[in-house]
């Protein structure tokens, strides 16, 4: 992807922070005086390490732009811009991006960014064993051309790769600061906003001041972002309507108290929820085997009722795994499995399962409510479902070692390659029996080759694993994040909490 002449991609940046700047409600031009203004968060998790390589996605990133800038700038509505790298651009065989660099860029504590430093960036997130360090999996190297380029060697193709360097595998640290102690505690970055180590307090709250010398001021408006830790949603909700806090997520249940308190809600589909029906082969249960059955299970659910009862409407129905935003999403595939439980007692009664079928799932949770619906409606059809003990946090362990023959869960609907990679393809850890077939495989090859095609290419993806049933997916679940009226804060796309340059002050 070349965005033009390094001149004109540096023009494109100030347009993008001025686009970002009146999409948020603030008026272009008016920076100096936004920025008088503080905007106080409310985050759902503890940032445990500010070292840039052990950056998360979803929630977890947001903290981290303040902070750092990344490579490439991801717009509220999925496209990508110039951030740090003016331009770049694959060869034929989307085994090499070439990215050129901004020149005019320092560090918080005055290093300089540049090629060197972009490198040594890249090649800390891929040694040390950060959350996201397979963001880089398909990177063999990082070669520095001369002082504003570099090349990224590819193992082979990665559609995802652009995507990657506007989360964690982009943002930049100070080469002076990478793998130090002090870069956990206290980050030093390129980015907006400086930590004020004075006024934060571990376990608590984040105070973040703006800096004065950075490079891109119509980005930077507010002069204070404060991130206080609300990991419980009642107490979030209490700071929301106290006004403790300018913004944070909710859920359909304390939303209703937000309402009441006249806040304003940001509603995004980030995430879908369903059972993961993962033996596929039937090695472990042999019903499951059987697509016959794995398709009743699909036309028992009433999903409608579901989304309506447990979360108070706040979700879409859906019989597919992958996302509008994501470019595999089809029309047609949308109520594929409608609620048939006569359809359900006839295809177990042709896959020889008349007498009924058992399936163990893990509890899960914070899904209680969901888990007890679901077992009802299968039980409806002669499927009986046991609710395990809960999944804990060695769960990814556990999936890995194909502990879980089938789970309930709620799964990120990302970039086309990022999807098929999570649940998909032989290498997902949502795929721990590495199911597949020739034809499916061709599809997946597909994708990978395919560049700007990719989501295209992955409808076809979407279409082999609805009809063959891997999943039962649930409904597509709002993310509910509401904020007060003296800010405003546009949504982002595929993210429950928007990225900070979505927030301005109110006019």
């Amino acid at each position: 992807m070349k965005l033009g002449p390094k001149a004109a991609a540096a023009a494109l940046i100030v347009s993008a922070g001025l686009a970002l700047t009146a999409c948020g409600g603030a008026p272009s031009g008016t920076s100096a005086t936004a920025k008088t203004a503080s905007l106080t968060l409310g985050a759902v998790q503890e940032i445990r390490s500010w070292d840039p390589a052990q950056a998360h996605v979803g929630h977890y990133l947001q903290p981290y732009q303040a902070a750092y800038d990344s490579l490439i700038l991801r717009q509220p509505d999925g496209k990508l811009s110039p951030m740090l790298a003016t331009e770049w651009k694959y060869n034929e065989a989307n085994t090499k991006l070439t990215v050129d660099l901004r020149t005019d860029v320092t560090f918080s504590d005055g290093a300089k960014f540049d090629a060197e430093a972009a490198k040594a960036n890249l090649d800390h997130f891929k040694k040390a064993n950060g959350p996201q360090m397979a963001q880089l999996t398909a990177v063999s190297d990082v070669k520095v051309v001369d002082a504003d380029t570099i090349e990224l060697n590819l193992t082979a193709a990665d559609p995802s790769l652009e995507f990657y360097l506007s989360q964690a595998a982009g943002l930049m640290g100070s080469p002076k600061a990478l793998g130090t102690e002090a870069i956990k505690t206290e980050p030093v970055g390129s980015g907006p906003y400086v930590m004020d180590k004075a006024s934060t307090v571990k376990d608590s709250q984040s105070v973040f001041t703006a800096r004065k010398d950075y490079w891109n001021k119509d980005i930077q408006k507010f002069e204070k972002v404060t991130f206080k830790t609300l990991v419980d949603p009642t107490a979030r909700t209490n700071a929301l309507v106290s006004g403790q806090v300018d913004a944070t997520l909710l859920d359909p249940k304390t939303g209703k108290q937000a309402e009441g308190a006249k806040m304003n809600l940001v509603a995004t589909e980030v995430d879908w929820q369903g059972l993961l029906l993962l033996d596929r082969d039937g090695t472990k249960n042999p019903a499951l085997g059987n697509v016959k059955v794995r398709q009743a299970i699909n036309y028992a659910f009433d999903r409608k009722t579901i989304v309506d009862q447990v979360l108070l409407g706040q979700g879409t129905p859906t019989s597919q795994p992958f996302g509008k935003a994501s470019g595999a999403w089809t029309e047609e595939l949308e109520n594929y499995y409608s609620y048939d439980p006569a359809k359900a007692k006839a295809l177990l009664k042709e896959a020889g399962y008349e007498t009924g079928v058992v399936v163990e799932v893990p509890s899960v949770p914070g899904f209680e409510t969901q888990l007890a619906v679901i077992k009802q409606q299968l039980s409806d059809v002669g499927i009986t479902l046991n609710v395990g003990s809960a999944i804990t946090n060695t769960f990814t362990s556990d999936i890995a070692a194909q502990k879980f023959t089938t789970m309930f869960f709620s799964l990120f609907q990302g970039e086309p390659w990022v999807a098929v990679n999570q649940i998909i393809s032989t290498k997902a850890l949502y795929n721990a029996f590495k199911n597949t077939t020739p034809e499916l495989q061709a599809k997946i090859d597909a994708v990978q080759t395919s560049g700007k095609d990719a989501g295209k290419a992955a409808q076809e993806v979407n279409k082999y694993v609805v009809e063959q049933a891997w999943f039962a997916p649930m409904f597509r679940v709002n993310q509910m994040y509401y904020h007060n009226s003296k800010i405003t804060v546009e949504p982002q796309v595929q993210q429950a909490v928007p990225s900070i340059y979505n927030y301005s002050p109110a006019k």
